[in-house]
């Protein structure tokens, strides 16, 4: 079943990733929504391609772009869906390619499964937590063909050494406890090499080796992370609040996230 249900994830992300590709390539408005995030044709058109899919599932969603459910109801779901159609709007305004279509599954407040498709460089991450595995894809288009279960690469974490450690940070989201952060490893004569990137990239990042440590010390919502979140599990990596052996937990009366580390 869970099979089932990746797949289900995987084609409605890479079909979300063509539509944003093509409001990419001409041009597209931008509004704000009532908290003054980005929104464009883009977020919405690719949240109704996931939607009309998942729905077929029968699994309740959570999404970004969706009105949300009272938590009267919400908190009885065992399973949900929860989607992020385009994560990383601020990197999508800037044409720096570095924005995602998240797509996760929820069971009993815990992500077990991911997905995480990079529309510019046709980039496919997933992962079924209970396998232990994590997977990348380079597609030759968008489109989902049955290959992408053969020709994937395992991606395995990194260990970090006590001689230099690769932060990845927001590309767009700064703050001072992420320097605070920094400036304490650095303190301890440890050389840290820092990286940015926009959106759930940063979560692939770790989970491939590419960077130790993910530190967020700035707003994030359920759909920003659960994606990334099930692909680091899979590879045996935490994301832990901060100050808390506890990791996030989703499906929460408040969809806000608490600060976190991921390692």
């Amino acid at each position: 079943m869970k099979e089932k249900l990746l797949k289900e994830a995987i084609k409605s992300a890479i079909d979300a990733g063509a539509e944003i590709m093509k409001i990419y390539s001409v041009g597209f408005d931008v509004t704000l929504k009532t908290d003054n995030s980005p929104l464009t044709a883009a977020d919405e058109k690719a949240n109704a391609i996931i939607n009309n899919r998942l729905n077929k599932t029968g699994i309740p969603i959570i999404s970004e772009e969706n009105k949300q459910t009272n938590y009267s109801i919400r908190k009885k779901w065992e399973r949900c869906w929860m989607v992020d159609p385009l994560d990383g709007t601020k990197e999508f305004i800037k044409r720096n390619g570095e924005f995602t279509v998240n797509i996760a599954l929820i069971e009993n407040n815990k992500p077990i499964l991911g997905v995480i498709y990079v529309p510019v460089s046709k980039t496919l991450y997933y992962a079924i937590v209970h396998d232990n595995e994590a997977y990348k894809v380079k597609l030759n288009k968008h489109e989902f063909v049955e290959s992408i279960f053969v020709i994937r690469e395992e991606i395995i974490p990194n260990k970090s050494s006590d001689s230099e450690i690769k932060i990845v940070g927001s590309r767009s989201h700064k703050s001072k406890e992420t320097n605070t952060f920094i400036k304490k490893m650095k303190d301890k004569g440890t050389k840290i090499n820092l990286i940015s990137r926009g959106s759930s990239l940063k979560f692939c990042l770790v989970a491939e080796g590419e960077a130790h440590v993910y530190p967020r010390f700035a707003p994030t919502m359920e759909w920003d992370t659960a994606a990334g979140h099930a692909i680091c599990n899979a590879v045996r990596l935490k994301v832990k609040q901060i100050d808390s052996n506890n990791e996030l937990f989703y499906n929460k009366e408040n969809l806000l996230n608490p600060y976190f580390i991921v390692q």
